[in-house]
């Protein structure tokens, strides 16, 4: 690498940096195509957990008669972003340093209709034989100043190639659509502003998650009940033929 290559790289900014420019730095690194090989790894086991999600919910769903899973979100960090993220941390923006240093490369959103469905899917990864828990932080339990909630997961994961097998990180977020909620409009209002009177902001937002919280627990607690207070199958009645029409209406309001 000549002295004005390394200039060059050393003076890109956070903000002005593009994917493009972090394209140039890997060409003149040479580390293009490790890179791309890099993130295809990433790729593979982002899939293998969402294949193993995708499993859960359905044993889930068939278990419990509902399914615990609203919807689930998926990403690779952008080059941009990586390079970042590796500036913040003053290490140098190698590939090995990246897969060495970054947990989050790729990254799952989970949304979750119920807090104990986050618990239960944790567990379940936790006696997986080919899955390891690295990190666990429960925001849940314990939230953040801010009031943020959630529970994140790093997984270590194998994918098979060719001719070996490797050992990649995936961060897991799980949320409940409350939790997601207050998350993405916090986030949406606080990026990058320059905010007045930010201390009432930020206690205002504090009171928002820990209201949202006990409707979370509250949602909790009357689906238990209710759980609880149905009819088993076999003590409820099946209605005759010269029913059909008195009943019909009962059927659609239940939908």
């Amino acid at each position: 690498m000549t002295g004005d290559e390394k200039y060059d790289i050393g003076h890109y900014g956070n903000d002005s940096m593009t994917d493009e420019d972090v394209g140039r730095i890997l060409q003149i690194t040479e580390q293009a195509d490790e890179f791309e090989t890099m993130m295809m790894y990433f790729d593979c086991a982002m899939s293998q957990v969402r294949t193993k999600l995708e499993i859960l919910n359905k044993e889930m769903a068939l278990k419990n008669k509902r399914n615990p899973f609203e919807y689930i979100k998926y990403r690779l960090k952008s080059p941009r972003s990586i390079y970042g993220k590796l500036k913040v941390k003053g290490v140098p923006f190698t590939v090995e340093n990246i897969e060495n240093t970054i947990n989050d490369v790729a990254g799952i959103r989970v949304i979750c209709s119920f807090i104990d469905d986050i618990y239960s899917i944790r567990d379940s990864f936790d006696v997986q034989d080919d899955v390891e828990i690295l990190q666990e932080k429960d925001y849940i339990s314990s939230p953040k100043e801010n009031g943020y909630r959630s529970l994140h997961l790093i997984l270590r994961v194998p994918i098979f190639l060719a001719s070996e097998k490797k050992y990649m990180n995936v961060e897991v977020q799980f949320r409940t659509i409350a939790m997601d909620f207050w998350a993405s409009v916090e986030h949406k209002m606080k990026y990058k502003r320059e905010i007045s009177n930010a201390e009432i902001i930020v206690e205002e937002l504090r009171y928002s998650a820990d209201l949202i919280n006990q409707l979370d627990r509250r949602m909790l607690q009357i689906r238990e009940r209710i759980e609880r207070s149905e009819v088993p199958s076999e003590d409820k009645k099946t209605p005759r033929f010269g029913d059909m029409d008195r009943t019909s209406a009962s059927f659609t309001n239940t939908r």
